[in-house]
């Protein structure tokens, strides 16, 4: 086989509810992901030693080393398979690099099917998803796509029934935050306060059941966005910009520094990634749908 390239969603957490830290470290999650229809694309062709390479917006600020999900994932699967991790991994980027969109975990999910389907291994996807779990918190997601409720380390999903379409804009930042820090500065920002169990919001699962943009608006909540607004203050005139152009809700994708906002419609969307653009408050707006599919072969 000549090459397999391999299609992979972002994510946008519409519910984010994070417990107090465990001893290991993590936290429990209750995270709510919806896959949105901005795109990765991974390609595996054979190659004589793992070698990554990357294009696309901030191409220049993805790891080419084995500190990319994706070359972790071919050495992973290789392992499990006890094959050498032979392969080129070619990374075409439109999800927001270190933006809260989960773009390296979709690169490894993407590399991980890329791979089992080049190397003719036929994984089974209980298999796969493990894996996953093993990459990241986030990667299973990619695999899965739709949208799905995570809990522990938002690792272990359950399925839930999408209906829509949701219309979405994205307005990227300046630069990344580090997903360690925003944690670490909830932490801080937390001291001294009881932190409740984070649970499934069911007005939101019920919004996402029936297609109900209007209510999806009104449950949408992300707990990590006071620790992202604090390390990037200046989210919140991205966030106040959309908001005044007509955005249904707003929040802070994730860890950030991506700001995502639900809109009516696809000309809503237009008018408010318009707005945004215009107000010099971030770098670049996307559009996009949900829900979308998981990794998918191309």
């Amino acid at each position: 086989m000549s090459g397999v390239t391999v299609r992979v969603p972002a994510k946008v957490n519409v519910q984010l509810a994070v417990g107090a830290a465990r001893p290991d470290g993590f936290h429990d999650l209750a995270s709510v992901f919806l896959a949105v229809s901005l795109y990765d694309e991974v390609t595996a062709t054979p190659a004589d030693t793992l070698t990554i390479t990357c294009e696309g917006p901030d191409a220049d600020r993805v790891p080419l080393d084995r500190g990319n999900l994706a070359a972790r994932a071919a050495e992973l699967l290789a392992a499990r398979h006890g094959l050498s991790p032979d392969v080129h991994l070619h990374i075409a980027k439109a999800i927001p690099v270190a933006g809260g969109m989960a773009g390296g975990s979709a690169d490894g999910a993407g590399a991980l099917l890329a791979c089992d389907a080049l190397w003719g291994l036929g994984t089974p996807r209980e298999e796969l998803l493990e894996l996953c779990a093993e990459l990241g918190s986030d990667v299973p997601f990619s695999l899965v796509g739709g949208a799905a409720l995570g809990v522990g380390r938002g690792e272990r999903l359950t399925p839930l029934p999408v209906a829509g379409p949701f219309h979405w804009v994205f307005a990227v930042a300046d630069g990344g935050l580090s997903t360690p820090a925003v944690y670490g500065e909830f932490d801080r920002l937390a001291e001294g306060v009881e932190i409740p169990e984070p649970v499934a919001s069911p007005a939101l699962l019920d919004a996402l059941a029936s297609g109900d943009t209007t209510a999806l608006a009104a449950a949408l909540v992300n707990d990590l966005q006071p620790a992202a607004l604090s390390l990037r203050p200046s989210l919140a005139a991205t966030l106040a910009a959309g908001t005044e152009a007509g955005a249904l809700a707003a929040l802070v994708s994730g860890s950030g520094p991506t700001t995502a906002f639900l809109v009516k419609d696809a000309e809503s969307a237009e008018a408010v990634a318009a707005a945004l653009t215009a107000s010099g408050t971030c770098r670049a707006t996307r559009l996009a749908t949900s829900p979308a599919p998981g990794a998918t072969l191309l």
